[in-house]
């Protein structure tokens, strides 16, 4: 499907230049390198069956920030696992050698797994798929900043895609605050310089954080306009995620 752009609706966006203008906090010198306002986010390119062997694939480009999902399962338990009664759920990221300025830095990422297994957890209906293992594998071809959500919502939709049964599809969205600016969808330069940073993954439809992780210093109303713009952009960048995989049935049919 062609890049489609995603911002929080004209209220927030009021609402959060108001707040600034209120506490001074617009730095008129200051803009984005690639021209978007602070709450912007960065044009989304969203394409299922990316990877022919998978069970389900999904490949996901942000900006420059691209990233390939690949899902294999549900398919039996190693013997050595305990018994379950509910279904496994394995993930795993990786960078590619090229992903970064620093060449040959690439590697598995142990705490972006961990998160995106927290992230998806919530969403998979374990239930469905007893005594057998989902796993899910991230490669992030380029990393251009906010990887960590791009990487949440292009696995959900591979996990879709694979016929995975769950209760909605997790979209994700990241925040950096600079100064006193809250900026949407950071680039890789801008999250250099961030002072804090707030990543929140949901489920839109049912209304509930899936994951919310939270760093450096904020005060509770930034920590509010933060996930108000998150849970916003998040609702907006699912329905991408729903046409895509609309398309993708049409094509198929």
């Amino acid at each position: 499907m062609a890049a489609s752009t995603y911002s929080p609706s004209q209220g927030a966006e009021r609402r959060q230049r108001q707040q600034q203008m209120r506490r001074l906090s617009i730095q008129s010198d200051w803009d984005r390198s690639d021209g978007r306002s602070f709450i912007q986010c960065r044009p989304a390119f969203l394409r299922t069956g990316a990877a022919n062997a998978a069970s389900g694939s999904a490949y996901a480009e942000f900006g420059t920030t691209k990233v390939i999902v690949s899902v294999f399962g549900p398919r039996e338990s190693k013997k050595a696992m305990m018994y379950s009664d509910i279904g496994r759920l394995n993930c795993n990221v990786t960078f590619t050698t090229f992903a970064t300025s620093l060449r040959g830095q690439g590697s598995d990422n142990k705490e972006y797994s961990a998160m995106l297994h927290k992230a998806l957890e919530g969403a998979v209906i374990l239930e469905t798929f007893p005594k057998t293992t989902v796993d899910v594998f991230a490669l992030v071809l380029e990393s251009g900043g906010s990887d960590l959500p791009v990487i949440i919502s292009c696995a959900s939709l591979a996990l879709a895609d694979a016929g995975i049964m769950m209760y909605d599809l997790v979209s994700s969205v990241s925040v950096s605050c600079i100064g006193k600016n809250i900026l949407i969808d950071p680039t890789n330069e801008e999250e250099v310089c961030q002072d804090g940073s707030l990543v929140l993954a949901c489920m839109p439809a049912r209304n509930e954080v899936t994951q919310l992780t939270l760093t450096g210093e904020w005060s509770l109303p930034k920590i509010n306009e933060a996930m108000e713009l998150c849970m916003d952009a998040c609702l907006k960048l699912a329905g991408i995620m729903r046409s895509c995989l609309k398309e993708s049935a049409n094509l198929s049919n």
